[in-house]
């Protein structure tokens, strides 16, 4: 049996979906791997370790918090963070987003 040599560079979590979407999914997915692959810098350090992308469909991104307390402070952020994500992507990708309590 032969053994894995150790591998000692890191790859960015963005990139490792956005490859796995590639190949099980087409361009609708693609919106949300360059999502993921921004999301820490439109939104700021604070939000990103409360609130994480999870889905997109059409122009609806859906954002796992993870308590009922974020998703109520981001409801009122939530025009705020769609121009700064959209403003990082440089094109309007999102136009509404919905936040649910889940995995982060």
């Amino acid at each position: 049996m032969k053994r894995r040599k150790n591998v000692k560079e890191f790859t960015q979590i963005g990139n490792v979906i956005g490859n796995v979407l590639r190949s099980y999914r087409h361009e609708a997915d693609e919106g949300l791997a360059q999502i993921w692959n921004l999301w820490d810098r439109a939104v700021g350090e604070n939000i990103a370790k409360n609130a994480r992308p999870e889905a997109f469909k059409g122009k609806l991104l859906l954002v796992n918090v993870t308590s009922s307390a974020w998703a109520h402070e981001l409801q009122f952020l939530k025009s705020d963070i769609i121009a700064k994500v959209n403003e990082v992507l440089g094109k309007v990708l999102v136009e509404e987003i919905k936040f649910k309590v889940g995995p982060v």
